[in-house]
């Protein structure tokens, strides 16, 4: 099962250092039946871009909540063994959760398949972002506007073996 886990720049180098994203239980993003009920699609690739961008989303929250923290959101894609990644059986009651996982140990970074990380021009954006989403999370529209900006930027592409050049 591919599972999308949120992290920042430091988190990614702190996983590379060790050769793992952990130590567990891990927070990610899959694609679960409640991911799949509320985009109401079939095709696999939508929903694991879906996936992809609640975990973008969550990578956001950690850069929010860490003032050191680089302003680029990063998502690490791995595999796990089918059964790893538990869903909340409740979280189709909360909206932001949706797809969110539980992996219950450390998984090696060697499984995974691709890290997805902002470009330098979304700084900005996702600078802004961070700041205006504790408004946002309280009903500002401005500030949500904000917020949608920096997910109006894709995240890149990288290999696993491009870490150190992203860390570096």
């Amino acid at each position: 099962m591919r599972v999308y886990v949120p992290l920042t720049l430091a988190g990614l180098a702190a996983a590379h250092r060790s050769g793992e994203l952990g130590p567990g239980p891990l927070t990610a993003y899959a694609v679960t039946p409640a991911l799949r009920e509320w985009y109401v699609s079939d095709d696999i690739e939508e929903l694991e871009y879906a996936a992809l961008n609640r975990a973008a989303s969550a990578s956001l929250r950690l850069i929010a909540g860490d003032p050191e923290a680089a302003r680029r959101r990063v998502v690490v894609a791995v595999d796990v063994p089918d059964g790893a990644a538990v869903a909340d059986p409740d979280s189709i009651l909360d909206a932001s959760s949706l797809g969110e996982v539980t992996v219950a140990s450390a998984v090696p970074l060697a499984k995974a398949a691709a890290v997805h990380v902002d470009s330098d021009e979304a700084g900005p954006d996702v600078t802004a972002a961070a700041a205006a989403l504790g408004a946002a999370d309280l009903g500002d529209d401005d500030a949500q506007f904000t917020v949608d900006g920096a997910e109006d930027h894709e995240l890149l592409w990288f290999g696993v073996q491009e870490i150190p050049g992203l860390i570096g």
